[in-house]
C-alpha cells in the first residue's frame, strides 16, 4: 500500500515538471466542457495508455537482451537524440510534431458539436503517449522492479497509480480554469540555459556509454561505495513498509507492563514475528512456529545456497548459533530459492552439509515465509526478541559486529539482569566464504540467462532458447561472451558440444561462477586460464594451479583468487564435456 501511495503522489507531482508543457494545450481544451463526457474520458484514456505502454516496456526488456549489442546502440542513439532535442527547441518541435498534430486533430473533433466520449478517450490516448516521458525516476524504479521480479500485475497497478495521480492533478487544474494553467506555464519557464545544460549532460552521458566508461570508470566510482548507501535506503524503505505491522499504542503499553524487571534494550520495535507457516519441508528440525518460540531470542536468516553474499554471511550466522545456543538464541535459516535448481530439497541438503549448518532450515520454495515478513533481499536477517517483536534488521552482508551486539542486547533483555559475553566472534573464513575485497572490487554480478544478462558481446547476439554457435573477441572490462555451441535459456546457458567456453574481462580479487552438470548429472571437466595461461597461484578453491576442475553438482564455484596485485584480467573457462549449465558470475 505504501508503494502505491508513493506512486500516486509522484504522479500528482508530475504537474510541476517542465515536460508536462506539451500536454497542457490538449488538457486545457477540455476546460468548460462536461466533466463526465469530456474531461473524465480523456483522463482515463491517458491513464490506460501510459500504464499499457510502460508495462509493455517492462515485458519487452528481455527482448532487448536478445539483441544485446543492437539494443545498446539503439538505446545510445535514442538518448543522444533526446539530448539534442534539449539543446535545440527547433529539433524538439520537429520530433514531437506528429504527436502534437494528432492531439490537435482529436482536440478539435472533441471540442466540436459532435464531440463524444469516444473522441475524448482517443484524445486521452494521444495525450498519454505524449506525456509518458514525464514519468522519469518513478518509471525507472517500477521497471527496475519488473526486471528483478518479472513484469506482473503489481507492475501495471503501480504504473496505473502513477498515471492516476497525474490525472488527478490535471483534472483539478482543468476545473480550476484557464488562469491557473497560464500561471503554471509561466512558473515552469526555467529558461533555455538550464534546458541546454541538461542536453549537454545527456550527451556527455551518451559519450561515456559509447566509450565504455560506464563499465569502467563509473563502476570504480560507484560499485564498492554503494553498499552502505543502499543499506541505508533499504532500511528506511523497510521500516516504512513495516509501519502497518507495528503494535498499536495499547499493545505497546501491554508489552511494557509485561516486561521483566531489569535491563531493557533501547532497540525500537519494528514489527511482529508473524508466521513460519508455508515451508514445504524443514531440515535439521521439526516444523517450528512463532508461538512456540516465544521466550527465545530468534534470528531469522533468509538465504539461498548459490548466493555469494549469503555464502560469505553463513560463517557468522553459524558461529552465533553455536555461541549463543545455550543462552537462549534460536537461529532459523529460511531458504528461499533464486534459481529453479535451488528448489530441489536434495540440493539444499547437500549445501547444508557442505556449509556445516546445524540450525533449523525452512525450505521456502513458495516464498510464503518470505512474503509474511515482507522480505525482498538475500541475505536478510531479522532479529526477534523474547516477546515475538522484530527489533532489528540487516539486509545484505556486513555489519557483523553490530548484528552480534544486537543478539547480546536481546539476550540480556530476555534474561533481565543476566549478563552476556561482551566479546564478538572473530573468523578466518576460507574460500568463497571469505569477506570480499571491496576496495579493489570493480566487477559486479553478471547473469548469463537472457532474462537478466548484460554486457554480452558475442557478435552473433543471444539466441533465446535455441542452439547457436558463438564466438568472442577481446572484451573490455565487465564484458563477456560465449564460444562454441550453446543454448541460452532464461536462467542459464547450456553447452551443446564439448569444447565450448566463456570469456569474461574482470577486475576483482575473486571470481565465482555458478555451474551445474545438467539434467543427466554426469561430471563435467573444465579448464581455466587467466590472461591466456594457467592461473598458478591465482587459482580459486575449486580448481588446481593448472586450472583443472570438475562440475559435479549445481553450486557456486570459486575459480579465481588473485594472490598478488588485483588488476584487470581476462578469464577463460573451457569445458571438455558437453551439458554444463552456467548461471551467474559473482565477484569478491
Amino acid at each position: 500500500m505504501i508503494l502505491f501511495l508513493i506512486a500516486y503522489l509522484a504522479g500528482a507531482l508530475t504537474i510541476v515538471s517542465p515536460c508536462i508543457l506539451p500536454v497542457l494545450p490538449f488538457v486545457l481544451s477540455r476546460a468548460g466542457q462536461p466533466f463526465t463526457r469530456s474531461i473524465l474520458p480523456m483522463l482515463l484514456g491517458m491513464i490506460v495508455t501510459f500504464a499499457g505502454v510502460a508495462t509493455l516496456a517492462a515485458v519487452g526488456g528481455s527482448w532487448a537482451v536478445h539483441a544485446n549489442e543492437i539494443g545498446r546502440y539503439a538505446a545510445v542513439a535514442l538518448i543522444a537524440g533526446f539530448g539534442v532535442t534539449l539543446l535545440s527547441p527547433r529539433i524538439a518541435a520537429v520530433v514531437t510534431r506528429p504527436a502534437v498534430a494528432l492531439g490537435s486533430r482529436l482536440s478539435q473533433q472533441a471540442s466540436g458539436k459532435k464531440g463524444s466520449v469516444g473522441t475524448s478517450f482517443l484524445l486521452g490516448v494521444a495525450t498519454g503517449l505524449l506525456w509518458a516521458p514525464c514519468a522519469g525516476p518513478i518509471l525507472g524504479l517500477v521497471l527496475t522492479g519488473a526486471a528483478l521480479q518479472g513484469a506482473n500485475v503489481q507492475t501495471t497497478l503501480l504504473l496505473t497509480a502513477y498515471a492516476a495521480g497525474a490525472a488527478t492533478s490535471l483534472a483539478m487544474a482543468v476545473l480550476a480554469g484557464e488562469k491557473v494553467f497560464a500561471a503554471m506555464k509561466r512558473s515552469l519557464g526555467i529558461g533555455e540555459r538550464l534546458r541546454q545544460a541538461l542536453g549537454i549532460a545527456v550527451l556527455a552521458g551518451v559519450t561515456a556509454i559509447a566509450l565504455g566508461l560506464d563499465t569502467g570508470l563509473l563502476s570504480r566510482l560507484s560499485y564498492a561505495s554503494s553498499t552502505r548507501i543502499e543499506q541505508s535506503l533499504l532500511d528506511r524503505l523497510h521500516n516504512a513498509s513495516d509501519t502497518a505491522g507495528k503494535p498499536s499504542g495499547s499493545a505497546m503499553q501491554f508489552a511494557a507492563n509485561d516486561a521483566r524487571k531489569g535491563y531493557q534494550s533501547d532497540l525500537p520495535v519494528l514489527g511482529r514475528f508473524v508466521s513460519l507457516d508455508g515451508a514445504v519441508e524443514w531440515l535439521n528440525s521439526k516444523p517450528l512456529t512463532a508461538e512456540e518460540l516465544r521466550g527465545k531470542v530468534v534470528l531469522v536468516d533468509f538465504w539461498t545456497y548459490s548466493c555469494i553474499n549469503c555464502i560469505r554471511t553463513i560463517p557468522y550466522v553459524r558461529a552465533w548459533a553455536e555461541k549463543y545456543r545455550d543462552q537462549g538464541l534460536v537461529v532459523i535459516g529460511v531458504h528461499s530459492p533464486e534459481f529453479a535448481f535451488e528448489k530441489r530439497v536434495d540440493n539444499v541438503r547437500q549445501a547444508i552439509d557442505k556449509f556445516q549448518i546445524g540450525y533449523p532450515v525452512a525450505i521456502d520454495n513458495d516464498f510464503k515465509i518470505w512474503r509474511s515478513f515482507g522480505n525482498n533481499y538475500w541475505p536478510a536477517h531479522y532479529f526477534i526478541d523474547a516477546k515475538g517483536q522484530i527489533r532489528h534488521t540487516q539486509f545484505g552482508e556486513g555489519d557483523y559486529e553490530q548484528s552480534e551486539r544486537v543478539i547480546q542486547d536481546l539476550l540480556a533483555e530476555a534474561g533481565g539482569s543476566k549478563k552476556v559475553d561482551a566479546a564478538t566472534v572473530t573468523l578466518d573464513a576460507k574460500g568463497a566464504e571469505a569477506a570480499p575485497d571491496l576496495a579493489q572490487l570493480q566487477s559486479g554480478e553478471s547473469y548469463i540467462g537472457y532474462l537478466r544478462a548484460a554486457n554480452f558481446i558475442s557478435p552473433e547476439g543471444v539466441g533465446a532458447d535455441v542452439a547457436r554457435d558463438y564466438t568472442v573477441g577481446k572484451p573490455d572490462l565487465n564484458e563477456w561472451g560465449l564460444t562454441g555451441k550453446w543454448t541460452v535459456g532464461g536462467e542459464q546457458a547450456s553447452l551443446d558440444q564439448a569444447g565450448g567456453g566463456i570469456t569474461y574481462r574482470f577486475s576483482a580479487r575473486d571470481l565465482h561462477l555458478v555451474l551445474g552438470p545438467g539434467a543427466d548429472g554426469k561430471k563435467i571437466r573444465f579448464q581455466v586460464k587467466v590472461d591466456g595461461v594457467a592461473p598458478g597461484a591465482d587459482h580459486g578453491s575449486d580448481i588446481d594451479a593448472e586450472g583443472n576442475g570438475t562440475v559435479s553438482e549445481t553450486r557456486l564455484y570459486q575459480l579465481v583468487r588473485q594472490s598478488g596485485e588485483v588488476r584487470e584480467r581476462t578469464f577463460e573457462i573451457r569445458f571438455l564435456d558437453p551439458g554444463v549449465e552456467a548461471f551467474v558470475f559473482t565477484f569478491g
